[in-house]
């Protein structure tokens, strides 16, 4: 999925970042900065260029200039985010015009870190879910609901909200 929304030699943010970062290994970015909780598994990630460590559910303004980056990736993580509207506001500061953000997630997360509101839904109600956080931040469009569930059933489904940062 990657490969066909985020461009080759681009600048990327992965924004909630671990060890991995899931971009595809033939593909070469320009620049990959990760964002995470984690310093020690940030530092094991291979595909960054840096990274910040930062919890964005306490501080949700990234720092980094306005149209740094050409994509973003929020990877199984965004059922943790306590202020998505925030985040995805400040997100689509960072990007430049046009630029997407792929936020993926599957059924299954941390029951005691994800948010109230996503035990509550099933996998369609989390799709809407997060439609309505890029809705709410403003600054998106052309959002895209995708279901890329291996098939037949195999593996973990795998869902996706696609947005575009819409600027003046």
């Amino acid at each position: 999925m990657y490969r066909e929304y985020f461009p080759s030699n681009g600048t990327l943010l992965d924004l909630m970042s671990s060890w991995v970062s899931h971009l595809p290994p033939e593909v070469a970015y320009q620049r990959v900065v990760g964002l995470g909780m984690n310093e020690q598994e940030l530092r094991a990630n291979p595909r960054l260029a840096s990274y910040v460590v930062q919890d964005l559910n306490t501080e949700p303004m990234l720092p980094f200039e306005e149209n740094e980056f050409d994509g973003a990736a929020i990877c199984v993580s965004v059922d943790y985010l306590t202020r998505p509207v925030e985040v995805l506001r400040d997100l689509a500061r960072v990007l430049r015009p046009e630029a997407p953000v792929v936020i993926t997630f599957s059924n299954r997360c941390f029951p005691t870190k994800a948010v109230a509101a996503w035990h509550a839904l099933d996998d369609r109600g989390h799709l809407a879910l997060v439609k309505q956080y890029l809705l709410a931040a403003g600054h998106w469009h052309q959002i895209e609901l995708l279901d890329r569930s291996p098939q037949p059933h195999r593996s973990d489904p795998l869902f996706a909200v696609i947005g575009r940062v819409q600027k003046p």
